[in-house]
This record gives C-alpha cells, structure tokens and sequence, in this order.
C-alpha cells in the first residue's frame, strides 16, 4: 500500500464518544496464529457493518486506521504523538478513542505490549483488525485477524514505525515536508537479476521528503546488530544490482540514497566498513548514520545525485 501523506497537523482533541458497539463488536485477543485460526470466526465482519463502521469513523480514527495500514504495526504512544495533544486530556482521548477502535475491530492490540505491563496503554501494540483491513484493503480477496510476531521482527517493524513518527514530528516544526513513506512490503522493489532470475529488493521503508525546492529520496535500512557482515555485503550488492537496470531512474530521475541506520554508533563503524569494501563508484549510493542523528542526517543536504529540484 503506497501512502500519500496529507496535511501534518494534529487534529485537536475532539469530545470522546461513547462507542455504539453492536453484539459483534468485540475485541479480539490472540496469542498466536493457532489462536486466530480457532477465532476465525468471530473474526469474519459483513459488507454492512463495514459500511456503518466507514460512515461514523472521524477523521482522526481514520487517520489512525491510515497509519497502522501504511506501517503494519505501531504502539499506542506512537498514535498518540501522531494524532493527539501533548496533555493529558490528549492522552486520555488517545486511550479511550484506540479502545474504541480495537472494540470496533478497526485495530487489534498485539499480545505483546512495549515496557511489558508496566507499559501501560501507551504500550499496547496494534495492528489492522479484520474491519480495518476491509476499510483499508477493500479489494483483497481475503481477510484474517493478525498474530503477534516474534520478538525480533516486531522490534524491529516497530523501530521502522518510529523513524516514521520521528519524521512526521519534524514536518510539524516545520524542517521538511514528509510526502511519502512506504513500510514494507510496499517499498520492495522487483528487477530481473543476473541470467534472467527475478530478484525483489527489500528495503525497510521507502521516503520521499521535500526539503525547500528539492525533493529527497531514501531506501532506509534500520540495523539491529543482528546481520553479519556478508549479509549486509549481499544486500548493498542488491541494491547496486537495482541501480544498474536504470528502472528507478526512469520512471523518478533520480535513484534514493540507501541510509542504513546503526542501533550503537560502533555498529555504525561496521556498517561502514562493509560499505567500503563496494567499488567507489558503487559506495556512493550509501549512507551510514546512528539511530540517534538519523533525522538530522536525512534532514540535511542529500547528496545531488539523489535529489531532483521541485518543479524546475
């Protein structure tokens, strides 16, 4: 799903309502994909109902639903700096307006919170439940309730769905204007490989930021310490691969600059070192930066050969 992104804004709390649950509004909880198979049922919702729930969702639960569709999962605390006040009253509109949307079946909390417990309601994981894909997805053919993933993918689907809150907060203040952000699969890319074999490329997240009169282009690579050095080598490699069919640069005119993103600034250092084993003209394609910086990094000036002038 590629997302356009609208205005910045934060909508102003508005009243909470009380929600008008029907007999099938109820939350679903699963603990693993067995879980959702024996629930599948109470999963299933009907054309009407979709067509009731579009009808009285505001503008700011579809823009929750909006988001949650473009990252695949995101917390509570990351829709509450999207969407509400910094204040309590906004916080407590957060909980009762995400609540509503999980009784609704518009989104689902995940089993596994962030901080545990302690986390609080900040802390629930959500992903598009079975009446959110159908708002978001009408033209699938199928629809089922999420699983909780592994520990290790979630961490780090959810620290791609930050670097997306992070840049949605610089667009309030007013530093860059965020025009796309694609999460995966939407950002992947497919391209005839070598003797004919269809190799897909697949980046973290695809963004697409204006910046005065240019416009940016990245393939983010968020790195969790956990690929060895051949690893990232092969897929520096695949990106090079993608850059020579020239299909990207036909259709932009110009190719994104890849930022792979380093959990610990000695990670960085590695990163970088397998970046330079590329040939020079190959390595300019990368860029390597902390967690930490990286807003800062991509917010800056982007290399001219990955930028094109807005409207020239």
């Amino acid at each position: 799903m590629s997302v356009t992104l609208g205005g910045s804004d934060r909508i102003k709390a508005e009243g909470a309502k009380s929600p008008a649950a029907s007999s099938d509004s109820r939350e679903i909880a699963n603990d693993s994909l067995g879980e959702d198979r024996r629930r599948s049922k109470r999963g299933n919702v009907t054309a009407a109902q979709v067509a009731a729930l579009d009808a009285r969702l505001t503008g700011r639960q579809r823009a929750c639903l909006a988001d949650v569709a473009r990252l695949g999962t995101a917390t509570g605390r990351h829709l509450e700096r999207l969407h509400y006040e910094p204040s309590e009253a906004g916080r407590r509109h957060a909980r009762l307006e995400l609540s509503t949307l999980t009784e609704w079946r518009v989104l689902q909390r995940l089993t596994r919170r962030v901080g545990g417990v302690r986390g609080g309601s900040r802390g629930y994981v959500y992903a598009l439940g079975v009446a959110g894909q159908r708002l978001a997805f009408p033209g699938r053919r199928r629809y089922r309730a999420p699983w909780t993933p592994q520990p290790s993918y979630l961490r780090h689907a959810l620290t791609v769905s930050e670097l997306y809150v992070r840049l949605r907060e610089e667009e309030r203040a007013g530093r860059l204007e965020l025009a796309t952000y694609d999460a995966e699969p939407a950002c992947w890319r497919s391209f005839v490989g070598p003797g004919g074999a269809r190799v897909t490329l697949k980046p973290d997240a695809y963004a697409v930021l204006y910046q005065g009169d240019f416009e940016d282009r990245y393939f983010l690579e968020v790195d969790l310490g956990t690929e060895d050095g051949p690893r990232i080598l092969a897929k520096a490699k695949t990106y090079v691969a993608y850059w020579r069919t020239g299909h990207e640069q036909e259709g932009e005119g110009v190719f994104p600059l890849t930022c792979w993103v380093a959990s610990t600034p000695e990670r960085g250092d590695f990163l970088a070192e397998v970046i330079e084993r590329l040939a020079e003209p190959d390595r300019s394609l990368f860029c390597v930066t902390s967690r930490d910086d990286v807003i800062n990094h991509i917010a800056g000036h982007a290399p001219e050969t990955t930028r094109k002038e807005v409207n020239p």
